[in-house]
């Protein structure tokens, strides 16, 4: 029998504070400009935001204050605290990246080192610059069955520690954009053996432990900082998330002023009532609120088992995220890019895609049409293209062909050595990407999305790197930091 709902939990302190003030109808001598009502002369505009203005409000006596919250918000904290399982929980307006900015200058100081995952997002590295700290990176694992870069290896993260004991924090992200993911409870146990404190990015899996079928989150896991994207896999606006803060290796109160560094002194209303709502949702309706996507997505994999289109379907221990629907086209003969191309011109979006794979998200708003015309498209798709399934590999083939485009993915060594980040720009100069190996990167190379940079300025540029560029490049991806977005050249640091 499921656990009663606790009354407080249906409850949505902030955002039923706004909808008290908006029914008072008061003249506001307040910011925002707006005054709660829409005036952009725009009949179109108007109608489609008159609706959430009256709730656009700042900080007033019955709102509360973000970052001095002693009611409503202080009310709603404590609630998501409770659904999510944390001992605090802060509530951030400006996306994952705001808490990863936050969680880094909270733990680091200038010149201190941390253990960091390689493929971390580039919010990551953006916060060890604006720290000064050094970072030794570690060279995730591939998955078995797709080559797709997980967590790195228990064992790796065990000679990093022991290789470099003065490190102030490890830095993972679990699950990756993809939808895989690991179970981080050994690796949390061995770095709070040394007293190291686990920082993760879990933007993607802030539903992960909600429901029979979703693996488990890094705060069941033990991490002492989870950061968590909302409005990703849950129901609120974008920008939406929260940082959860369990035991007693992080300093809460640093991280409460680095947020309050980070985070606009006017945050919006309506993005904090929808986070507000979003945990409501989940602490009433628990694994309810997931029943509708979970048997979307299992009906489009069955319908897919036999396509010449498919989802992943990664190996033990990698779990996947049922949500996700990384497709690939067995053939190989569609890019991902391709695949996202025609799914798209038959009006389903996809979230991102890479040269592999077109991966495509689900969350508490899917409902089983939206599987119903994704299956009607991508066989299709099949049939425009003749696509036919490829034979079986020989045994051990699909783990050969992953591992070598895991490695052309990250073509980078199990530890680096330390690598120290500050927000200076060096001197550079433009040099054709084929000459570019032996140099020093000048600028930031970031396939976008999944916002993962390849290269960032100070970081050896290898022959490896150069191949696994030029292979992106050939195959359409988009970039972020490059200067040329065509990426036939490339910034490099001044050789003194």
């Amino acid at each position: 029998m499921q656990k009663p709902i606790d009354l407080a939990a249906a409850r949505a302190p902030l955002y039923e504070a706004l909808e008290r003030h908006a029914k008072r109808n008061g003249k506001p001598f307040h910011v925002p400009g707006h005054k709660q009502r829409a005036a952009w002369n725009d009949e179109g505009a108007n109608a489609r935001f008159a609706s959430i203005l009256p709730i656009d409000l700042t900080e007033l006596l019955d709102t509360d204050d973000l970052h001095h919250p002693e009611g409503v918000i202080a009310e709603a904290k404590a609630l998501a605290a409770d659904c999510f399982g944390a001992e605090e929980t802060c509530f951030l307006v400006g996306g994952s990246t705001a808490g990863n900015l936050a969680m880094i200058l909270a733990v680091c100081r200038p010149g201190d080192l941390v253990l960091a995952q390689r493929n971390s997002h580039k919010s990551i590295i953006h916060g060890l610059m604006l720290a000064g700290a050094r970072a030794v990176f570690l060279q995730p694992e591939p998955e078995e069955a797709s080559g797709l870069a997980v967590t790195p290896s228990a064992q790796t993260i065990v000679r990093a520690m022991e290789r470099h004991p003065e490190a102030k924090a490890l830095l993972l992200t679990n699950p990756n954009y993809y939808g895989l993911s690991v179970d981080l409870s050994a690796i949390a146990a061995l770095a709070h053996e040394r007293g190291l404190p686990v920082l993760v990015d879990e933007a993607h899996g802030p539903h992960f432990g909600r429901h029979a079928a979703f693996p488990g989150g890094a705060l069941q896991a033990g991490a002492d900082i989870v950061v968590q994207s909302a409005h990703k896999m849950l129901s609120s606006l974008t920008m939406g998330a929260m940082l959860h803060m369990q035991g007693g290796l992080v300093d809460r109160e640093a991280v409460r002023e680095m947020l309050r560094m980070v985070q606009s002194s006017s945050p919006s209303y309506p993005i904090m009532a929808s986070l507000d709502l979003a945990r409501r949702e989940l602490h009433v309706r628990r694994e309810r609120m997931f029943e509708l996507a979970v048997r979307t997505a299992e009906c489009v994999r069955d319908k897919l088992a036999d396509a010449p289109i498919r989802p992943v379907r990664p190996i033990e221990p990698v779990r996947l995220d049922p949500l996700k629907l990384t497709l690939y086209d067995t053939s190989g003969r569609l890019s991902g890019y391709r695949l996202r191309d025609e799914l798209e011109s038959r009006g389903c979006v996809p979230e991102m895609a890479d040269d592999r794979f077109a991966v495509l998200a689900l969350g508490a708003g899917t409902v089983p049409e939206d599987g119903e015309a994704l299956v009607r498209a991508l066989w299709d798709i099949a049939a425009t293209f003749r696509l036919d399934r490829l034979p079986e590999a020989p045994d051990g083939e699909p783990a050969r062909r992953a591992a070598a485009a895991a490695a052309e993915a990250f073509p980078y060594r199990e530890l680096s050595e330390p690598v120290a980040f500050d927000r200076s720009r060096a001197a550079t100069e433009k040099l054709p990407l084929d000459r570019a190996a032996g140099r020093t990167a000048g600028e930031w190379v970031i396939p976008y999305p999944p916002g993962i940079p390849l290269l960032y300025p100070g970081e050896p540029i290898t022959p490896d790197v150069v191949s696994a560029l030029r292979k992106l490049r050939q195959s359409g991806a988009k970039f972020q930091g490059a200067e040329d977005s065509a990426l036939e050249s490339i910034r490099v640091r001044l050789q003194e």
